[in-house]
């Protein structure tokens, strides 16, 4: 059968050895017992996709951490994803990995299994810090970890860290940088923290975050040595312009090292750019499987179900989700008859995007990398001058020195990058 350009899979391992202060991604501890219904009910949904026309070219295992997973479990994921889909050759095959939960043993299952790709979520190269964000792990067990992936022969590593952190400094953020640069991986992602409503973090920091944000450290230390907040002098948050100037170093010291920015928050040596995030800012579809896992056409967005008991009864015995291939055939569709293909296939929060949407968001996320968006693509996309659309903006942050248009490519200054939140606002 002749396969169709192209798609993405995005597959959720939602365990967790334990939730840390900052998490809201969809991730819990879990019993042996529960981890096992889960990988039965995640093969049959994979396998309910059997005849699906579209190739696959690349896949991200994510979670939850599953390297917590018995490395079997993994290879029968992947099995049945190899027996169901079409992997383009050469795939890009992404699993998450966190340190201290990866052995000789398990890694070797893993490339075995096709998995080319591990990212180390390693977030601090300071254990102070670690213990404050709640990680379970030591540097010392990151370096280990990343010593065995190499091991094993894995080529391809990413490696996350996170700035403005308790109690970080620039100097510690630079001291982070520098030795997971010198540990050498291919890929870095450094994300700053967000404090999410809903998480202990936001319960612990939001009746200060505003006095952070305004710089307010005497203020703040003065109030928390009085116990007015019940925090030690090393939980306190760098204030926004700490944040700024660790942000702002990142991409000069990064640099030093031979990784190129690509992206607001990652960097990566020439040619090793994470393709499937790449497929994501570019808007190629995907589709998501397992709890919460959520899937795009092109024209619409839904996702599964986050409820793990309405997940594996959903998934219980074998089905078939023939009906959901139709959402990525490219043919129209009735409102009335995607509601119908979703809701019988247990999955929820359909989000319809007209034209409008889809050209703001090719606008919003291709201007995360720092190539930008091409306007031929536009053009050939959506039938029309990404000038005459959105030539206002344009010229208003051009004029401001955040955008520039060069060979027919429009792109976020430096300057841009940091400020990109507030333009890209400007395209919605």
């Amino acid at each position: 059968m002749r396969t169709k350009a192209g798609m993405e899979l995005y597959i959720h391992i939602p365990f967790c050895a334990k939730k840390c202060g900052y998490c809201d991604f969809l991730s819990f501890p879990a019993e042996c017992g529960t981890q096992d219904r889960y990988v039965e009910a995640l093969v049959r949904e994979i396998r309910s996709f059997s005849g699906m026309r579209q190739s696959v070219s690349s896949i991200y295992i994510g979670g939850g951490t599953p390297s917590l997973l018995p490395a079997e479990m993994i290879a029968e994921i992947m099995h049945a994803v190899r027996e169901t889909f079409h992997l383009e050759p050469g795939a890009e095959i992404s699993m998450e990995a966190n340190p201290g939960t990866v052995q000789p043993e398990s890694l070797s299952v893993y490339r075995r299994a096709g998995i080319n790709r591990l990212s180390f979520g390693c977030q601090s190269a300071d254990d102070g810090e670690l213990k404050r964000l709640g990680r379970i792990h030591t540097f010392q067990a990151f370096r280990e970890s990343f010593a065995y992936a190499r091991e094993a022969g894995f080529s391809n590593l990413n490696v996350d860290l996170m700035s403005g952190l308790p109690g970080q400094t620039e100097e510690s953020w630079e001291k982070s940088l520098r030795r997971i640069a010198e540990a050498g991986p291919e890929h870095i992602s450094a994300y700053s923290l967000i404090i999410e409503e809903g998480t202990p973090f936001y319960e612990k920091y939001h009746e200060v975050s505003g006095m952070i944000a305004e710089g307010d450290t005497e203020t703040h230390v003065r109030e928390l040595e009085e116990g007015q907040y019940h925090l030690s002098s090393e939980e306190i948050l760098p204030c926004e312009e700490t944040e700024r100037r660790m942000y702002d170093r990142t991409e000069e010291i990064l640099a030093g090292y031979g990784f190129r920015r690509y992206e607001i928050s990652n960097y990566a040596r020439i040619g090793r750019e994470c393709r499937h995030n790449v497929g994501y800012w570019t808007g190629i579809p995907y589709l998501g499987l397992g709890l919460g896992a959520s899937s795009y056409t092109g024209y619409l967005r839904f996702r599964n179900t986050d409820d793990i008991e309405t997940y594996l009864q959903a998934h219980d015995e074998p089905m078939s989700d023939g009906r959901i291939k139709m959402l990525y055939s490219g043919g129209h569709l009735s409102v009335e008859k995607i509601e119908d293909i979703l809701s019988e296939s247990g999955r929820e929060e359909p989000e319809y995007l007209g034209k409008g949407d889809r050209m703001a968001e090719f606008m919003i996320l291709g201007l995360r990398m720092t190539s930008g968006i091409n306007e031929e693509e536009f053009r050939c996309r959506f039938g029309e001058d990404v000038i005459e659309v959105y030539g206002s903006t344009i010229r208003k942050y051009e004029d401001a020195g955040l955008l520039r248009e060069e060979r027919g490519n429009l792109f976020l200054t430096r300057r841009g990058l940091s400020l990109s939140n507030t333009v890209m606002a400007d395209f919605l």
